[in-house]
């Protein structure tokens, strides 16, 4: 089976910055792509960035220039700077992984880590 485990949630101030993490683990054959989605009650997850397994990167433009995404071996990186409030948000980790050579991928999502940004 294969799982996403993220960590670096919690509280920023405005201005702040924070980094999350996600690790897939498991049993696999290779990792597709790697994203990061974010997610408010009431409202419908949005997409917040990318990374291919080239490591082409894609970010949504209201957060470009203050979030990036990174990639190493099987942990995504999103580091977000200058956090606002608006930002608050459950953001979960999404995965697209091939768990065997020549068969097709299948989409992985994580739990969701908290982040929060208020003074």
């Amino acid at each position: 089976q294969v799982q996403l485990a993220e960590s670096g949630g919690g509280l920023v101030q405005p201005g702040g910055s924070l980094e999350l993490s996600c690790t897939a683990s498991g049993n696999f054959y290779s990792i597709v792509s790697m994203a990061w989605y974010r997610q408010n009650p009431g409202f419908q997850r949005q997409w917040v960035a990318t990374v291919g397994s080239g490591g082409v990167t894609n970010v949504d433009l209201p957060v470009k220039g203050r979030f990036s995404i990174s990639r190493d071996k099987n942990t995504a990186y999103l580091r977000m700077n200058n956090m606002q409030p608006e930002d608050t948000a459950v953001y979960v980790c999404y995965a697209n992984i091939r768990r065997h050579a020549g068969r097709p991928a299948t989409d992985y999502w994580g739990q969701g880590t908290q982040v929060t940004v208020s003074s």
